[in-house]
Protein backbone atom coordinates (compact mmCIF):
# COMPACT_ATOMS: atom_id res chain seq x y z
CA UNK A 1 0.00 0.00 0.00
CA UNK A 2 1.48 3.70 -0.81
CA UNK A 3 2.24 6.14 1.92
CA UNK A 4 -0.30 8.65 1.04
CA UNK A 5 -3.78 8.42 -0.69
CA UNK A 6 -5.94 10.81 -1.75
CA UNK A 7 -9.54 11.00 -0.87
CA UNK A 8 -12.19 13.56 -2.19
CA UNK A 9 -14.74 14.43 0.69
CA UNK A 10 -18.13 15.60 -1.15
CA UNK A 11 -20.92 17.28 0.91
CA UNK A 12 -22.42 20.81 1.36
CA UNK A 13 -22.09 20.80 5.19
CA UNK A 14 -18.54 22.51 5.86
CA UNK A 15 -18.57 21.02 9.39
CA UNK A 16 -18.68 17.86 8.22
CA UNK A 17 -15.87 18.70 5.51
CA UNK A 18 -13.59 20.26 8.48
CA UNK A 19 -14.41 16.75 10.41
CA UNK A 20 -13.66 14.57 7.82
CA UNK A 21 -10.37 16.61 6.65
CA UNK A 22 -8.56 16.71 10.13
CA UNK A 23 -9.37 12.87 10.31
CA UNK A 24 -7.86 11.41 7.60
CA UNK A 25 -4.63 14.31 7.09
CA UNK A 26 -4.17 12.69 10.45
CA UNK A 27 -3.38 9.48 9.32
CA UNK A 28 -1.86 11.11 6.50
CA UNK A 29 -4.15 11.30 3.70
CA UNK A 30 -4.18 13.99 1.07
CA UNK A 31 -7.69 15.22 0.97
CA UNK A 32 -9.68 17.35 -1.82
CA UNK A 33 -13.20 18.74 -1.08
CA UNK A 34 -16.46 19.73 -3.10
CA UNK A 35 -19.43 20.95 -2.14
CA UNK A 36 -21.89 20.43 -5.00
CA UNK A 37 -22.51 17.64 -7.71
CA UNK A 38 -20.67 19.43 -10.70
CA UNK A 39 -17.71 20.44 -8.52
CA UNK A 40 -17.52 16.25 -7.36
CA UNK A 41 -17.50 15.16 -10.88
CA UNK A 42 -14.81 17.89 -11.76
CA UNK A 43 -12.79 17.41 -8.91
CA UNK A 44 -13.13 13.58 -9.28
CA UNK A 45 -11.51 13.58 -13.07
CA UNK A 46 -8.85 16.26 -12.26
CA UNK A 47 -7.80 14.93 -8.95
CA UNK A 48 -7.95 11.17 -9.69
CA UNK A 49 -8.49 10.43 -6.06
CA UNK A 50 -8.36 6.86 -4.49
CA UNK A 51 -11.32 7.22 -2.55
CA UNK A 52 -14.60 9.33 -2.84
CA UNK A 53 -16.92 10.13 0.67
CA UNK A 54 -20.46 11.34 -0.86
CA UNK A 55 -23.10 12.77 0.17
CA UNK A 56 -26.79 11.87 -1.36
CA UNK A 57 -28.10 15.81 -0.70
CA UNK A 58 -26.62 18.17 -2.95
CA UNK A 59 -27.29 21.55 -3.56
CA UNK A 60 -27.91 20.71 -7.48
CA UNK A 61 -28.13 17.58 -7.87
CA UNK A 62 -28.32 14.10 -6.58
CA UNK A 63 -25.77 12.02 -4.98
CA UNK A 64 -26.89 9.36 -7.13
CA UNK A 65 -26.57 11.15 -10.16
CA UNK A 66 -22.88 12.02 -9.34
CA UNK A 67 -22.38 8.45 -8.51
CA UNK A 68 -23.61 7.31 -11.71
CA UNK A 69 -21.49 10.09 -13.62
CA UNK A 70 -18.71 9.00 -10.97
CA UNK A 71 -18.99 5.23 -12.23
CA UNK A 72 -18.43 5.90 -16.00
CA UNK A 73 -14.76 6.65 -16.02
CA UNK A 74 -13.43 5.05 -12.60
CA UNK A 75 -13.71 2.20 -10.36
CA UNK A 76 -12.36 3.65 -7.37
CA UNK A 77 -14.11 2.81 -3.68
CA UNK A 78 -17.25 4.82 -3.23
CA UNK A 79 -18.67 5.42 0.33
CA UNK A 80 -21.86 6.87 0.92
CA UNK A 81 -22.51 9.03 3.95
CA UNK A 82 -25.82 10.27 3.73
CA UNK A 83 -28.91 11.04 6.95
CA UNK A 84 -30.70 9.10 4.62
CA UNK A 85 -31.34 5.66 6.34
CA UNK A 86 -34.28 3.69 4.78
CA UNK A 87 -33.56 0.50 3.10
CA UNK A 88 -34.54 1.77 -0.24
CA UNK A 89 -32.09 4.72 -0.18
CA UNK A 90 -29.18 1.93 0.71
CA UNK A 91 -30.56 -0.54 -2.09
CA UNK A 92 -30.19 2.59 -4.43
CA UNK A 93 -27.07 4.16 -3.96
CA UNK A 94 -25.47 0.00 -3.62
CA UNK A 95 -27.21 -0.93 -6.73
CA UNK A 96 -25.92 2.07 -8.79
CA UNK A 97 -22.40 1.16 -7.85
CA UNK A 98 -21.39 2.90 -4.44
CA UNK A 99 -18.84 0.36 -2.49
CA UNK A 100 -20.08 1.06 1.09
CA UNK A 101 -23.17 3.22 3.03
CA UNK A 102 -22.86 4.86 6.82
CA UNK A 103 -25.53 6.85 7.74
CA UNK A 104 -25.45 10.63 9.63
CA UNK A 105 -24.88 10.47 12.16
CA UNK A 106 -21.77 8.33 12.10
CA UNK A 107 -18.72 7.64 14.22
CA UNK A 108 -15.58 8.81 12.90
CA UNK A 109 -13.22 5.59 14.02
CA UNK A 110 -16.45 2.70 12.28
CA UNK A 111 -15.79 5.14 8.85
CA UNK A 112 -12.13 5.41 8.88
CA UNK A 113 -12.43 1.56 8.94
CA UNK A 114 -14.50 1.02 6.33
CA UNK A 115 -12.00 3.38 4.42
CA UNK A 116 -9.48 1.10 5.24
CA UNK A 117 -11.13 -2.02 4.25
CA UNK A 118 -12.25 -0.51 0.87
CA UNK A 119 -8.55 0.80 0.31
CA UNK A 120 -7.58 -2.86 1.13
CA UNK A 121 -9.36 -4.31 -1.16
CA UNK A 122 -8.35 -2.32 -3.97
CA UNK A 123 -5.07 -3.51 -3.12
CA UNK A 124 -6.30 -7.14 -3.73
CA UNK A 125 -5.55 -8.08 -7.62
CA UNK A 126 -8.73 -10.15 -8.32
CA UNK A 127 -7.03 -10.94 -12.07
CA UNK A 128 -4.75 -13.39 -10.83
CA UNK A 129 -5.69 -17.21 -10.73
CA UNK A 130 -5.69 -17.43 -7.17
CA UNK A 131 -8.48 -15.25 -4.83
CA UNK A 132 -7.42 -15.48 -1.69
CA UNK A 133 -9.45 -13.52 1.81
CA UNK A 134 -7.72 -15.03 5.33
CA UNK A 135 -7.49 -18.34 5.13
CA UNK A 136 -10.13 -18.29 2.19
CA UNK A 137 -8.36 -19.20 -1.40
CA UNK A 138 -9.96 -20.41 -4.83
CA UNK A 139 -7.75 -21.19 -7.58
CA UNK A 140 -9.62 -20.15 -11.30
CA UNK A 141 -7.67 -22.27 -13.15
CA UNK A 142 -8.17 -25.70 -11.15
CA UNK A 143 -11.55 -24.33 -8.97
CA UNK A 144 -10.08 -25.61 -5.97
CA UNK A 145 -11.12 -24.17 -3.40
CA UNK A 146 -9.26 -24.32 0.05
CA UNK A 147 -9.22 -23.03 3.80
CA UNK A 148 -5.99 -23.23 5.15
CA UNK A 149 -4.63 -26.75 3.89
CA UNK A 150 -8.17 -28.16 3.83
CA UNK A 151 -9.73 -28.39 0.53
CA UNK A 152 -13.27 -27.70 0.29
CA UNK A 153 -16.15 -29.53 -1.50
CA UNK A 154 -18.82 -26.58 -3.23
CA UNK A 155 -21.50 -27.88 -5.32
CA UNK A 156 -21.15 -25.14 -8.74
CA UNK A 157 -23.62 -22.64 -7.56
CA UNK A 158 -21.41 -22.17 -4.20
CA UNK A 159 -18.22 -21.71 -6.12
CA UNK A 160 -19.47 -18.98 -8.01
CA UNK A 161 -21.28 -17.82 -5.05
CA UNK A 162 -18.17 -17.67 -3.26
CA UNK A 163 -16.07 -16.47 -6.21
CA UNK A 164 -18.56 -13.34 -6.77
CA UNK A 165 -17.63 -12.82 -2.62
CA UNK A 166 -14.05 -13.12 -2.80
CA UNK A 167 -14.19 -10.51 -5.85
CA UNK A 168 -15.94 -7.76 -3.67
CA UNK A 169 -14.64 -8.48 -0.16
CA UNK A 170 -15.35 -6.04 2.36
CA UNK A 171 -18.21 -4.93 0.18
CA UNK A 172 -21.94 -4.93 0.75
CA UNK A 173 -23.79 -6.76 -2.13
CA UNK A 174 -27.45 -6.09 -2.11
CA UNK A 175 -29.96 -9.28 -2.11
CA UNK A 176 -30.87 -7.59 -5.97
CA UNK A 177 -27.55 -7.53 -7.28
CA UNK A 178 -26.12 -11.38 -5.80
CA UNK A 179 -29.43 -13.02 -7.76
CA UNK A 180 -28.83 -11.14 -10.78
CA UNK A 181 -25.04 -12.44 -10.67
CA UNK A 182 -25.64 -15.71 -9.53
CA UNK A 183 -28.97 -16.36 -11.29
CA UNK A 184 -29.82 -13.94 -13.96
CA UNK A 185 -32.14 -11.29 -13.91
CA UNK A 186 -35.30 -13.74 -13.63
CA UNK A 187 -34.26 -14.31 -10.10
CA UNK A 188 -33.77 -10.57 -8.67
CA UNK A 189 -36.43 -11.30 -6.30
CA UNK A 190 -36.06 -14.87 -5.17
CA UNK A 191 -34.33 -14.35 -2.02
CA UNK A 192 -34.98 -17.49 -0.70
CA UNK A 193 -32.52 -19.00 -2.92
CA UNK A 194 -30.15 -17.32 -1.39
CA UNK A 195 -30.91 -17.91 2.10
CA UNK A 196 -29.97 -21.23 1.49
CA UNK A 197 -26.74 -21.41 -0.69
CA UNK A 198 -25.75 -18.11 2.21
CA UNK A 199 -26.34 -21.01 4.67
CA UNK A 200 -24.31 -23.46 3.07
CA UNK A 201 -21.32 -21.62 2.34
CA UNK A 202 -21.76 -20.81 6.30
CA UNK A 203 -22.17 -24.75 7.42
CA UNK A 204 -18.79 -24.92 4.78
CA UNK A 205 -16.26 -22.08 6.38
CA UNK A 206 -17.63 -20.72 9.46
CA UNK A 207 -16.95 -21.64 12.94
CA UNK A 208 -20.31 -21.13 14.58
CA UNK A 209 -22.32 -20.92 11.45
CA UNK A 210 -25.14 -19.91 13.71
CA UNK A 211 -22.52 -16.93 14.80
CA UNK A 212 -21.12 -16.16 11.74
CA UNK A 213 -17.99 -14.09 11.34
CA UNK A 214 -16.74 -14.39 7.85
CA UNK A 215 -20.12 -13.88 5.84
CA UNK A 216 -22.08 -11.13 7.81
CA UNK A 217 -26.39 -10.59 7.47
CA UNK A 218 -26.46 -6.34 6.51
CA UNK A 219 -30.15 -6.58 7.51
CA UNK A 220 -32.71 -5.78 4.51
CA UNK A 221 -29.89 -5.14 2.18
CA UNK A 222 -27.97 -8.29 1.54
CA UNK A 223 -25.06 -9.70 2.44
CA UNK A 224 -21.28 -8.57 3.21
CA UNK A 225 -17.81 -11.31 3.14
CA UNK A 226 -15.65 -9.48 5.86
CA UNK A 227 -12.18 -8.69 4.17
CA UNK A 228 -9.66 -10.31 6.48
CA UNK A 229 -6.55 -8.78 7.81
CA UNK A 230 -4.59 -12.24 7.66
Amino acid sequence: MKNKFKILIVDDEIQIRRLLRISFESINFEVFEADTASKAIVECANRKPDLLILDLGLPDDTGISVLKKVREFTNIPVLILSVRNSEKDIIEALDSGADDYITKPFNTGELLARVRVALRHVNMVNNEPVLRNGNISLDVSTRIVKQGKLECKLTSTEYSLLLLFLKNAGKVLTHQFILKEIWGMYYSDETQYLRIYISNLRKVFEKDPKSPKIFLTEQGIGYRMILSEE
